[in-house]
């Protein structure tokens, strides 16, 4: 017989898991004893957001699952926006909270997590696929084996179990989860979608987030070489395809390109749409005039197929990858070197000496000194929305947003897991000030634990997108810039970091190549600030 917690700590090394991210707690510290027998390493997060984010991130790069621990009360109540963040990411997550003691449940106790305190089992209802509390320890393999197959399965995202420090101590009869291999369902109607795409006109493919979710990135650009179709994204979307492609126009939505805007403006007759809700991020100021014909719409999740354009809609009901390959399988593979053009070299204006820099100038040097393999977390603002029209993409993977949730600091703590997660490529952090304000600690996490992460941050000293659009509504914004604006650089110094700041373009391409080479040469994060121009209007006002 063995303790609750041993089990896991044997099933999360069974499974590859290498690093659990949290904050410690009497409620869980049962699970974090037993760490230590098996060289599973816990980061010790700064926030339990940021450890939600991480074990997000960590998820995401390792394509298995990520583990986050909260203690009861605060601990859980803190982990509620990294479970909404991972289930806009679709990524398989599990986060386990504690509670005080089943046994002394119904009388007065600290940071009660049941429901005669904060129910944290009802409150992650709302968040998560999955939501449970293990009273007895018997029933801990049947509970993990339905939260991992929740996490997995189908629409992948995060699942919760609450089990109190006294079940983490019972002694159960140990036993062994496999990670369940993902059933994955294919449509009954792919001869007639084959048929719609084969006779449309001018079709258009319209990628999105679970394009990521499936890895469906061969079978996507394979759909659109075999029909000849175009290719556009969401912002959620970008990096599900690749820039250097002739039937590339790039980003649809905000931070969308005037090549996307003008295709559909000039009409399509079937829009073929893959891994997308269509939320308002996506179509912003869409008209009826722009309407396709008859859309297709490739998804897991029917909720949203066919509620944002009101159009005849065909579903293609499954998973992205398993179903393009079913359309695929009979069709030779197309030769994808004629469809390549060459990689763009951007010619970059420097600004005037005293003058802050353009955000447009700051992400064309990126994508200059960056190596093309690099992978680009954006945290949400109008940084990352620069990034969506003016980053591109040469290798299908490498830029992740999400334009559903949006939790401020959310791609601080993914880079960071991710960093843990794939040490041996370029991982970038795309981040604000804003950002930086809300989950910047997390550096010290990615310094203490060797995340080798190369933070960018883009500081105008203000709530970018808020602060525009507030001025965009009523001439004027409340709350939107900050009195006394955040020293990035400064910032990270203070936890270790090295850092520089940039005034212009040659010096942000000169100070990137020396932060990569620093983090090949110590494994340490290393954060650059580019000051930026505070009036230059982000490509985000088209949203009504």
């Amino acid at each position: 017989m063995k303790t609750s917690a041993f089990v896991l700590a044997a099933n999360f090394k069974n499974w590859g898991i290498e690093h659990l991210f949290g904050i410690p707690g009497k409620a869980v510290s049962p699970i974090l004893f037993e760490l230590l027998n098996y060289d599973i390493e816990f980061v010790l997060s700064k926030h339990e957001s940021g450890g939600g984010f991480e074990a997000g991130g960590y998820g995401l790069m390792n394509q298995k699952l990520g583990v986050a621990v909260g203690t009861s009360g605060p601990g859980g109540t803190n982990l509620f926006t990294a479970a909404g963040q991972a289930k806009a990411f679709n990524v398989p997550l599990l986060i386990i909270t504690g509670h005080p003691s089943v046994k002394d449940t119904g009388k007065g106790m600290g940071q009660d997590s049941s429901l005669f305190g904060t129910d944290l089992v009802d409150m992650f209802e709302k968040v998560t696929k999955f939501s449970a509390r293990v009273e007895r320890g018997d029933k801990l393999e049947m509970y993990l084996q339905h939260a991992l197959e929740k996490a997995i399965s189908g629409v992948k995202g995060p699942v919760h179990l609450n089990i109190p420090f006294d079940i983490l101590l019972e002694e159960i009869e140990p036993f062994e989860l496999e990670l369940p291999e993902p059933k994955e369902m294919i449509s009954p109607d792919l001869d007639s979608v084959v048929d719609k795409i084969s006779a449309a006109k001018r079709p258009l493919l319209f990628l999105g987030k679970g394009v990521h979710s499936s890895r469906a990135y061969k079978e996507v650009q394979q759909l659109a070489e075999q029909w000849n179709i175009p290719v556009i994204t969401t912002p959620g979307g970008k990096g599900t395809f690749i820039s250097n492609h002739k039937l590339s126009l790039g980003a649809f939505g905000l931070g969308g390109t005037v090549e996307a805007t003008e295709y559909l403006n000039k009409g399509v007759d079937t829009l073929i749409v893959i891994g997308t809700k269509l939320s308002d991020m996506s179509i912003p100021a869409v008209t009826e005039e722009m309407y396709p014909e008859q859309i297709i719409h490739f998804d897991y999740d029917p909720t949203f197929v066919g509620k944002s354009i009101n159009v005849p809609t065909t579903p293609v009901l499954g998973d992205i990858r398993s179903n393009l390959r079913a359309i695929l399988k009979d069709k030779p593979e197309p030769n994808s070197a004629e469809f390549l053009t060459p990689k763009r070299e951007f010619e970059v204006t420097e600004n005037n000496p005293g003058e802050r820099m353009s955000a447009v100038s700051a992400l064309q040097v990126m994508r200059n000194a960056l190596p093309d393999d690099t992978v680009v977390f954006g945290d949400d603002g109008s940084h990352s929305f620069y990034g969506i029209q003016h980053y591109d993409i040469y290798e299908p993977g490498t830029y992740f947003f999400d334009d559903i949730f949006g939790a401020m600091g959310n791609g601080i703590g993914y880079s960071v897991g991710a960093g843990l997660a794939a040490s041996d490529k370029t991982i970038v952090c795309l981040a604000g000030d804003g950002c930086m304000f809300m989950h910047g600690t997390e550096l010290s996490t990615a310094y203490n634990y060797d995340s080798p992460v190369l933070f960018i941050v883009l500081n105008n000293g203000r709530l970018d997108m808020v602060e525009k659009g507030m001025q965009k509504m009523i001439g004027t914004s409340i709350g939107g810039v900050y009195e006394t604006p955040l020293d990035a650089a400064g910032f990270a110094k203070s936890m270790g970091l090295e850092a520089f700041t940039c005034l212009d373009p040659s010096e942000l391409a000169d100070k990137i190549g020396t932060a990569l080479h620093m983090i090949n040469e110590t494994n340490k994060p290393v954060l650059v600030e580019v000051l930026v121009d505070e009036n230059e209007i982000p490509p985000t006002m088209g949203r009504q």
